[in-house]
């Protein structure tokens, strides 16, 4: 394996030298993740503005070598657990805190994505936390909503995209055509499989300018929607950014103090959910 250092800037998904998985030093995790790369071609469906992964293309995930991946899981568990990976993080991250399917596209596009799940359940310690992190588009697949189902056994939980919450800002911040209507459906079946979900909220200025009220006001209304409804989230995890862009609006972004963060979470918050900010 690579002997680079990891900081929690870098979220390089060749560090370990492998094909599937990868190690990451969580910011918000607060220790090292362990990736799990199922679009190794790059390919999304959606393009977001701030997304870190270099000539992204529009696409799925390809076929999943499963026997490639439980090697590669099985190894780099025993790795972290018995070698000396861990002598190339930060003293204060040197622990396992979970692991997240993520990568450079959307995992749940993999058509193999239940067999993945069942596959990390063969590994995972019992006590380890299993993330999926994901846009949400695809919940009304079979085979997304059984990989959900295992992960609500598996201490699992899932961290669902919303940078914003009408169709015009989707397709602004997200580069992707979802009408809200869908996005609560989505919402609704990833909830019902895999109650600990979370929504994941990107929050940045675009142009020198950040979320604007309106922003700020359809977010909150469609929460209040969902919470109505009896759909409820487990919380929301604001964060701001954190890495660099690969996407051509790169130099259009910047970052917002935390105290915007802070003072939207408060408005979150009046809604009885739980907000984690990271700024």
């Amino acid at each position: 394996m690579s002997d680079h250092s990891l900081s929690v800037t870098d979220h390089s998904r060749d560090s370990a030298g492998l094909h599937y998985v990868y190690p990451v030093v969580s910011r918000r995790a607060g220790g090292v993740s362990i990736g799990i790369n199922l679009n190794p071609n790059n390919a999304c469906n959606w393009r977001c503005l701030y997304c870190q992964v270099p000539d992204l293309t529009r696409g799925t995930a390809p076929p999943v070598d499963l026997v490639l991946l439980e090697k590669e899981l099985s190894g780099f568990l025993h790795e972290l657990q018995h070698g000396d990976f861990m002598q190339r993080v930060p003293p204060e991250a040197r622990r396992i805190n979970d692991i997240a399917i993520s990568g450079n596209g959307e995992p749940t596009s993999a058509q193999e994505f239940g067999e993945v799940i069942e596959l990390i359940g063969r590994h995972k310690p019992a006590e380890l936390k299993l993330v999926l992190i994901t846009n949400g588009s695809l919940m009304q697949r079979d085979n997304v909503q059984q990989g959900l189902r295992r992960m609500a056994q598996l201490n699992g939980e899932v961290w669902f995209k919303l940078d914003r919450a009408s169709e015009a800002a989707i397709a602004r911040i997200n580069d992707a055509k979802m009408t809200m209507d869908k996005v609560r459906q989505n919402l609704s079946i990833a909830v019902a499989c895999c109650p600990n979900t979370w929504l994941q909220t990107c929050w940045f200025a675009l142009d020198g300018r950040a979320p604007d009220a309106q922003d700020e006001d359809d977010y909150l209304a469609f929460l209040e929607g969902m919470v109505r409804a009896g759909i409820r989230p487990r919380g929301v995890l604001l964060y701001g950014l954190a890495r660099v862009s690969w996407q051509e609006e790169a130099p259009r972004l910047s970052t917002l103090p935390e105290t915007v963060l802070e003072r939207f979470a408060a408005r979150i918050r009046l809604l009885g959910l739980d907000v984690r900010v990271t700024a």
